[in-house]
């Protein structure tokens, strides 16, 4: 057919079927329009349906004998609706049946109602996990230190005569994943104020304060003062009410002069409480005596006799009891106590060094069998290093470390404090917990005598390393990494005349790397050191100004008495700025102790330092500890330029921009 023959016929058709579906005819071409109405194709293409060819509905008396079913009615198959050839439809277009629209109207609401029934299987389980996500975000509480935390934060706990420094420990407490502050407080009762040489009128505790915030977490009363704090050891394994076994609590370990007190470090209760004798020193975690996979305690005390002049004495880690007998030594000579400290040699075997203005090392297996007898020990606590043991002699239980140094180097000063030289944060938490135990006994020493004469020990064979000299040197070196070579280095600081001078000396060869002279601050504080994520260490410490480089104007500064300075500075120097220091803080009240804490999740540190503040009236002083974050600080801190009259020296130096830039980025681990 050509295109006007075709639409000839469509036109026809319209008319026809409008006459037809007032007469209540079928018309399947109308039925397929409404169907699908989007294609003209179907309309062009089904055009015999509606009677135009053999058998048309032209003539009203004819009647449609088709022979088989046309394409439309095959699509209306495939869709799901009924065709009947005889009693499905009449000549006279009536349905003697149920007709393709009743039959579609029924699939498809039998369609929307299975659809419904998976949309309400989809949604069901989809609100009740919603719900239950709701319910655990409200009913589980957000920890404390997220909601409460505080960049910087100081609470005054009891009082302070003179510049004590009272014992500091670090320990997560509350398990919010950032370490607490545990703090020993003197209290000085009213009746007390005026005659307070006497200790009856003195109150003494150990209090636990928050790291985020320092508030109070709890608080024990003790006998008498505290002479050291030491946490992380851990009891024995337990089973709860049920039979399950549960990971112990750390244990805080209270040192008294007469008394060893253990206590949970979460809630503060009492584990077990012995009697210690004249206790003097810190205690030692050593391996189990009684293999009951809890460490033991060394300590050193007086002796009960008059003959020896110190005593080491095991106590158990489970209960504190006294295991054998204290282990007596009668030592050459009288100084300031040394140690003890455990170290374990590359053959693996144990040694104990202590001494009083000596260094002397002992086996720990001939302490064990001395102190509980002929006793059966493991093969490890067994063993003797050939090295070590050259340095003894014939009839000596100690081998001579200081003493045996001091002959090749011509000098005999009595020995002022031996330390590990350990770097990063862990080297002022003196805990007893593992990984803190193998930083300390492993490695090299720090010796300095009366002389401030600095050394370092090698542990591997004892011998020294190198030695330097220096002025009066008042607290302990730092330990860090200021250059790149993997040795640690040394801070230390001198006074002399009114100045401070800070010094980093070279941990490989004892040669001083950088220097700087301040107005002495009148403090006796060691200094700090934090690792940084880029492998070197930033230095912290107290000073006053810094002043000119040259001699000359230093003399004429202080010709003539000078007034103690006002303002105490804390400093941080990075190895990256050397002309460079950043001024934390500055503050008119003394510190008397500081530490530093770390903070995983966000790579920071916090420094915490205890303050003596003075009260006016009566003499004494309200002691304050202070927490500030190292990187918070940071940001607002204060450029100070080392050189001549407070300016950069060197022409090159950085600007305020890139110096700000790069110290907001610094981040600290462990």
């Amino acid at each position: 057919f050509s295109y006007s023959t075709l639409s000839a016929l469509i036109i026809l058709h319209g008319c026809l079927g409008k006459k037809g579906s007032e007469l209540g005819e079928y018309d399947p071409l109308t039925q397929a329009d409404s169907e699908d109405d989007s294609e003209e194709d179907d309309l062009v293409l089904n055009y015999p349906r509606n009677g135009l060819g053999q058998g048309s509905c032209l003539c009203p008396d004819a009647t449609d004998h088709r022979a088989s079913r046309t394409s439309l009615e095959e699509e209306e198959e495939e869709r799901g609706i009924g065709w009947s050839t005889g009693a499905g439809l009449r000549q006279d277009g009536a349905g003697g049946g149920a007709g393709p629209r009743q039959v579609g109207d029924a699939e498809g609401k039998k369609a929307e109602v299975q659809g419904a029934g998976r949309i309400a299987a989809f949604l069901l389980p989809l609100a009740c996990a919603t719900l239950t996500v709701m319910l655990c975000a409200f009913l589980v509480p957000c920890r404390q230190g997220v909601l409460k935390q505080h960049p910087q934060w100081e609470t005054q706990l009891g009082d302070v005569g003179g510049v004590t420094s009272p014992p500091l420990a670090l320990w997560d407490v509350d398990g919010d994943g950032m370490e607490d502050v545990l703090i020993a407080v003197t209290k000085f009762s009213n009746s007390s104020q005026a005659i307070s040489s006497l200790g009856n009128y003195k109150e003494y505790s150990v209090v636990a304060l928050r790291g985020v915030n320092g508030e109070i977490i709890w608080s024990r009363s003790v006998m008498e003062h505290v002479l050291s704090l030491q946490c992380g050891l851990r009891t024995a394994t337990v089973e709860d009410s049920e039979g399950q076994r549960q990971d112990p609590s750390p244990v805080c370990l209270i040192i008294t002069p007469s008394y060893l007190t253990a206590i949970n470090v979460s809630s503060g209760k009492k584990l077990w409480k012995v009697q210690a004798g004249e206790v003097e020193s810190r205690a030692v975690a050593v391996p189990s005596l009684q293999n009951d996979a809890v460490p033991d305690l060394l300590i050193a005390t007086l002796p009960a006799d008059q003959e020896s002049d110190l005593s080491l004495v095991l106590h158990s880690g489970l209960d504190g009891s006294l295991i054998g007998q204290p282990v007596n030594y009668t030592l050459a000579a009288q100084g300031k106590l040394i140690g003890p400290l455990l170290h374990e040699t590359a053959a693996g075997a144990y040694y104990v060094l202590f001494g009083l203005g000596t260094v002397e090392a002992v086996s720990l297996k001939d302490i064990y069998r001395k102190a509980a007898g002929q006793i059966a020990l493991t093969a490890s606590l067994s063993l003797t290093d050939p090295l070590w043991e050259k340095q003894r002699k014939t009839n000596q239980s100690t081998l001579h470390i200081y003493r045996f140094m001091s002959r090749l180097k011509g000098g005999s000063e009595p020995a002022e404090y031996l330390l590990p030289l350990v770097a990063g944060v862990c080297n002022n938490h003196n805990n007893l917990d593992t990984q803190s135990n193998w930083n300390f006994s492993h490695g090299d020493w720090v010796l300095q005598n009366s002389n401030s004469r600095i050394s370092i020990i090698r542990g591997k064979d004892t011998r020294i390393v190198w030695a330097i000299n220096s002025s009066t040197i008042h607290s302990h070196p730092a330990v860090g990494y200021f250059n790149d070579d993997g040795v640690p280095d040394l801070l230390i600081q001198q006074s002399a005349n009114g100045v401070r001078k800070v010094q980093i000396i070279d941990g490989a060869g004892g040669a001083c790397v950088w220097e700087a002279d301040f107005v002495c601050p009148r403090l006796v504080l060691e200094g700090s050191s934090i690792l940084t994520t880029g492998g070197q260490s930033v230095f912290l410490f107290w000073a006053g100004e810094p002043l000119p480089s040259t001699n000359a104007t230093k003399a004429g500064l202080f010709n003539g008495s000078t007034p103690e300075p006002v303002l105490r500075k804390l400093f941080l120097l990075h190895p990256a700025y050397p002309t460079i220091l950043m001024q934390l803080i500055s503050t008119t009240d003394t510190a008397l102790t500081a530490t530093v804490s770390y903070h995983d999740v966000k790579k920071d540190s916090n420094y915490v330092v205890v303050l003596s503040r003075p009260v006016s009236g009566l003499g004494l002083g309200a002691q304050v500890v202070k927490s500030l974050s190292v990187k918070v600080s940071l940001t607002s801190a204060l450029i100070v330029h080392l050189g001549q009259d407070g300016k950069a020296s060197d022409p090159h130096t950085p600007t305020t921009f890139h110096i700000n830039k790069f110290f907001k980025q610094l981040s600290f681990r462990q």
